[in-house]
């Protein structure tokens, strides 16, 4: 049994948000790569260029939507860019986020709700006005990044945790909302090498990472780019509501804390 086209995306558009660097450019080129048009999203447009400038050379157009998602205004009006630039929209993957560690008894709580709304606004504006697309091709995939975070018990990501463990859950409730004619799931990696963690990563931290992580490697942009395809391919056509953990095998946090 051939299922390599259940893995394909040919005449679909995705939009990516985050799409400029590290996770979400990886995933912007594997939809690109499997056949999708992708609507590329962050804060710098030359970073954008580039990504799409690589979508280009495998064959697909590319838009390049600059937006600060934290501009309400301009967060409302991504997804008509996006649609008026490619002609529809399929897959949404909500990956901008995140926030570092932080210490509870410094933290406001004006500044535990920045993290809160980074992390869960954007993510839920655009999956609200993506839904009158996605309903009308029938078959839509909305992919939220969360974090091993969400449920790992660790020092100092109260914030984050909490934050991504709200996305975890907003991720099954808007399935239960949304289906049948579109899916919502979600990744929640752990340690992924980025340029955002590798300026943690001395060769001491790293190899303590390694060597508490049952598969012995801490995870790359690839590893999450592939999830991230299954999840938006018709070879997912049977799973909503979930959320896949891509953490090396970990049960707990890995960091030398």
């Amino acid at each position: 049994m051939d299922l390599s086209g259940h893995f394909r995306l040919d005449g679909k558009v995705a939009l990516v948000t985050g799409a400029g660097r590290g996770i979400g450019r990886a995933i912007a080129l594997s939809l690109a790569a499997a056949g999708a048009d992708v609507g590329l999203v962050a804060r710098t447009a030359t970073d954008l260029e580039a990504v799409a400038e690589e979508a280009s050379r495998l064959g697909r157009r590319a838009a390049v939507l600059p937006c600060d998602l934290a501009d309400r205004d301009a967060l409302e009006g991504l997804v008509p860019r996006c649609v008026e630039s490619l002609g529809r929209l399929d897959v949404l993957v909500n990956n901008a986020g995140g926030a570092g560690p932080n210490d509870p008894l410094r933290t406001t709580p004006a500044q535990f709700m920045q993290a809160l709304e980074w992390n869960i606004l954007p993510a839920y504006a655009l999956t609200r006005a993506a839904v009158p697309h996605l309903r009308t091709v029938g078959t839509g995939s909305v992919i939220n990044i969360t974090s091993a975070a969400a449920r790992y018990a660790q020092r100092s990501f109260s914030s984050y945790g909490t934050a991504k463990a709200a996305l975890t859950q907003l991720t099954r409730l808007l399935a239960q909302d949304f289906a049948p004619a579109i899916r919502v799931n979600a990744i929640a990696p752990g340690p992924v090498v980025t340029d955002a963690l590798a300026k943690f990563l001395t060769p001491e931290v790293t190899r303590a990472m390694e060597s508490r992580t049952p598969l012995a490697r801490l995870g790359t942009v690839e590893d999450i780019a592939a999830a991230a395809l299954y999840l938006a391919s018709p070879a997912s056509s049977w799973m909503t509501g979930k959320v896949l953990e891509l953490d090396g095998g970990a049960e707990a946090t890995v960091w030398p804390l």
